[in-house]
């Protein structure tokens, strides 16, 4: 059995990842039969949870990653864009990236035709990555009594110390000099530990929705039977470094340049297994199973994936009815080129444009993506409602956590639209989701680590207004602990850390995240019984903006974008198994609706999508599609392993 307060989780040490993987060596006990009504599951799986990170790809973490005997991975690796030391590969040039130019264009592009390779990337830039400690306006935390006080129930008691490490000794906002070389970068993939270590901040690139969809640079006439997206993936930096996280409806600002975005080509960074990078992860896919080909389903941020997460779907813009309306100009997205620059938005930023109702093919933004999804061989639909506004980026939700409507500005108005949690509840299904912080940020918002557009049920009418549903089923990280220490844990649980230790680039760190999680594994496992029949699945909200090699399948308007880290942890998954299935946040519902046999959520929603068929030459490309599978692969269900 695993003790917590063990000195396995020294993250930033090489020698961790052997250690790791010989402590998941344990014994399990026999399968309990509680045979409740939602006991009866299509797999031996009783219990679920589904935790959920931020915002890194799978090549940025998994990119050197060498799986087990017998057992094949695609990624930076494998394709020879990199050695196993993280150095140029000898196909290093299938990560090249271009610059392009749009000047003069009147209209957003998703595949500009005037494109020139960069000689050298755009440096990388410190962003808003923290420069000191500070016990007052974190991250990261000046001492480890104030660590402790904060989140020493969330963390190992050995993992606290990196809550008060990784500041970066630099300002804001200027080239990163902590990355070697960092003003001749070879254009391509570029390593950043031993350097900028996995134990540092580091800056966060842009994630909104057009911004990606230019990124990945998907045009018909690319595609091959490898690729039929044909998406080269080549233009993530000269994204950042033209609009980078929006205008606002601002003006491009005088003397503009590579380093005005304060990104440079920060997407290109991924850390390296081989030298002790992710070990906590890196021991959990070698002895359990990992997906390489897991994608964020919504193109951009984290508000909108999180909402394909609980819906399979994405809301929209209503009027104090529920019915779709229009919401204000400044909040409806205009990707199109200003006057006289190059690629940068009219209309696009945090304050500044997040809706579009893309079944107006007039409506800025829009006809690129049509026109594309209608000239490749699948034909997606769109799935765009007439005159719909759908959220494509991040907005507050509709609803406080005490069930009032949010006032706030940018805030999605309360959503009609049905949740998985609509579906468990309508068939008496245990489901809980447990944010780190909801007790706080309930009575005081403003200074909770609670990730609001992270929930999904937060958006919902349905939910948020019946105070029987809230209180029951919307609970804090301290109630996850104590149901799975009581073997009370719910059939179906959802489980988001808070602001410090989510991992996202900036405000927190990879390190964080996995000590989090294995907290939440290592809980389980000293609960035999509840372990026995559990899976506990591990993802992120979206790629974060980093760059990514793998293949994207279009599904409709909204997606999908780059590939994701995903991992399932359970005594019924392959042992170091890495399946190449296409799947994305639908397949978190699809699997549910599987096992506790439920119909799809709603008529549109992605869990209607097929399940892949995929040729034998190729397995990461359904010849179905679209198609989005149910992660049931990642188990053995045929043998007995308790």
């Amino acid at each position: 059995m695993w003790s917590p307060d063990s000195n396995l989780i020294r993250l930033a040490g090489g020698a961790a990842a052997s250690l790791l993987a010989a402590a998941f060596l344990v014994p399990l006990s026999a399968h309990a039969n509680d045979r409740k009504p939602e006991s009866d599951t299509a797999s031996p799986i009783k219990h679920v949870i589904i935790i959920v990170g931020e915002n890194r790809t799978f090549d940025h973490v998994f990119g050197a990653y060498q799986p087990p005997h017998g057992e094949t991975v695609s990624n930076l690796l494998s394709k020879g864009i990199i050695n196993a030391d993280g150095t140029p590969g000898p196909n290093f040039a299938l990560a090249q990236q271009y610059k392009a130019n749009v000047t003069g264009s009147a209209k957003y592009t998703i595949s500009p035709s005037s494109k020139t390779l960069y000689a050298t990337l755009p440096p990388p830039n410190t962003g808003s990555a923290p420069t000191s400690a500070s016990d007052t306006n974190p991250p990261p935390l000046a001492t480890l009594a104030v660590a402790a006080e904060l989140e020493g129930d969330a963390l190992p008691k050995t993992a606290l110390a990196f809550l008060t490490t990784g500041a970066t000794g630099l300002p804001n906002g200027v080239i990163d000099t902590r990355i070697p070389n960092v003003n001749n970068l070879p254009n391509g993939a570029f390593q950043l530990s031993p350097s900028l270590g996995y134990d540092e901040y580091a800056n966060s690139p842009v994630h909104r929705f057009y911004q990606m969809w230019q990124q990945v640079d998907c045009d018909a006439s690319h595609a091959s039977a490898d690729n039929p997206s044909g998406c080269l993936l080549d233009l993530f930096p000269w994204v950042e470094v033209s609009v980078g996280a929006g205008s606002n409806g601002a003006p491009q600002p005088a003397g503009f340049n590579d380093e005005t975005t304060r990104e440079g080509a920060t997407a290109m960074g991924f850390y390296n297994v081989n030298i002790g990078d992710v070990p906590y992860f890196t021991a959990l896919a070698n002895r359990y199973a990992i997906s390489d080909n897991y994608h964020q389903p919504v193109m951009g941020g984290t508000g909108a994936n999180s909402i394909m997460i609980g819906a399979a779907d994405a809301f929209y813009f209503t009027d104090a009815g529920g019915s779709p309306a229009s919401p204000p100009t400044n909040e409806i997205e205009n990707p199109d080129p200003q006057s006289g620059t190059n690629n940068y938005y009219t209309q696009d930023g945090y304050s500044g444009g997040s809706y579009s109702n893309c079944s107006d093919p007039t409506a800025p933004g829009v006809a690129a993506v049509i026109d594309y999804l209608k000239s490749i061989n699948s034909h997606p639909n769109p799935n765009c409602a007439a005159s719909t506004y759908y959220l494509l980026n991040n907005y507050n939700p509709g609803f406080n956590g005490d069930g009032t409507v949010n006032q706030s500005p940018f805030t999605i108005p309360p959503s009609p639209v049905r949740t998985i949690a609509d579906s468990l509840l309508a068939h008496d299904i245990s489901w809980k989701y447990y944010g780190e912080g909801w007790n706080s940020f309930v009575t005081t918002p403003k200074t909770s680590v609670y990730c609001n557009i992270c929930n999904p049920f937060l958006y919902e009418t349905a939910i948020m207004t019946n105070e029987a549903v809230r209180t029951a089923h919307l609970k804090d990280t301290t109630d996850l602990y104590a149901d799975i220490s009581s073997g009370d844990l719910p059939a179906v649980s959802f489980v988001k850390p808070g602001g410090l230790l989510d991992g996202h680039p900036a405000s927190s760190k990879f390190n964080l995240f996995e000590a989090f999680t294995q907290k939440i594994v290592e809980s389980v496992h000293r609960n035999p019984t509840l372990w026995a029949d559990t899976a506990i699945i591990i993802t992120v909200d979206e790629g974060g903006g980093y760059y990514d090699s793998g293949y994207i399948q279009p599904v409709d308007f909204f997606g999908d974008g780059t590939r994701i880290p995903l991992i399932v942890v359970s005594p019924f998954s392959r042992g170091g198994h890495v399946e190449h299935a296409y799947y994305d946040h639908a397949s978190l519902v699809k699997f549910i609706n599987r096992n506790w046999k439920l119909s799809p959520i709603t008529g549109r929603s992605r869990d209607n999508l097929p399940n892949p068929t995929a040729s034998p030459e190729n397995p990461y490309v359904p010849v179905n599609g679209p198609a989005i599978g149910d992660l049931f692969e990642m188990f053995d269900f045929d043998h007995d392993k308790l």
